[in-house]
């Protein structure tokens, strides 16, 4: 047990602490009471019988559980709306995956453009940027190909036709993206992402523009949370935009 002297407000966590679990909701909410200079009593539930016990006892579903001032505040989450804070719904839609992504994707492009061509900002910049969001993208579908394909089937076209195209999607995308990177096989890389930016933008706007359903977009994988709609369609795009500027600049 700890105690940590200085202020009026006193609180008392009780979290799960044994030789082979540390939890980690525990160690989140110690650190929150601290950092708003509360004086803690950390005590350890150094086995799972002892926490089902204190469940059994405060009529609660889990631990760890926070008492400040002698009044139950309860989890994580309980703790965090104490003080004010945002708690994240899981359910809640949200752009942050897939602007993150790009943001990286595009410091990426900036590096490898000044490495290669001693400037930030050129044609292989957008390329790269490009290149680097569908292999981003891609990767985040082949971590659960079966999670993607369910949720992709919810709206593209083809897919709806021909299922296997559900699991070939991804593949395709990250194959035209790895050869686009270093311009090789274009003649293998931009139809492909013509085809499937094609497909998947047609499918994005007879969704949500035309039939205006509220689905949830497959673009960062199965478990997204990102609404279909201007993201994926950007995404779309983008690939129309990639396998046409490829095939002109280095097939015609």
């Amino acid at each position: 047990m700890t105690d940590t002297a200085g202020t009026s407000e006193k609180a008392t966590i009780y979290r799960l602490v044994t030789p082979d679990h540390v939890c980690p909701y525990g160690l989140k909410s110690l650190d929150l009471l601290e950092r708003n200079g509360l004086a803690v009593e950390d005590h350890h539930l150094t086995s799972e019988a002892e926490a089902t016990a204190l469940r059994e006892r405060l009529d609660v579903e889990t631990t760890p559980q926070t008492f400040i001032d002698g009044e139950l505040v309860g989890t994580l989450e309980d703790l965090r709306r104490h003080f004010g804070k945002k708690v994240r719904d899981p359910d809640a839609t949200t752009y942050r995956p897939v602007l993150v992504l790009f943001a990286i994707m595009f410091v990426m492009a900036l590096g490898a453009a000044y490495v290669a061509e001693d400037r930030w900002i050129s044609i292989r910049t957008g390329e790269w940027f490009v290149a680097f969001t569908m292999c981003g993208l891609a990767y985040l579908k082949l971590r659960d190909v079966e999670s993607f394909s369910t949720m992709f089937l919810n709206y593209d076209v083809l897919a709806r036709r021909w299922v296997p195209y559900a699991y070939l999607y991804p593949y395709g995308e990250a194959l035209a993206g790895l050869l686009m990177i270093p311009a090789i096989l274009v003649w293998i890389s931009a139809p492909i992402a013509l085809a499937i930016g094609s497909i998947g933008a047609f499918s994005v706007v007879k969704a949500v523009f035309v039939e205006q359903r509220e689905l949830k977009c497959a673009c960062v994988g199965g478990d997204s949370n990102v609404p279909l709609g201007f993201v994926s369609l950007s995404e779309n795009l983008a690939m129309i935009a990639m396998g046409l500027w490829m095939g002109a600049r280095h097939l015609l």
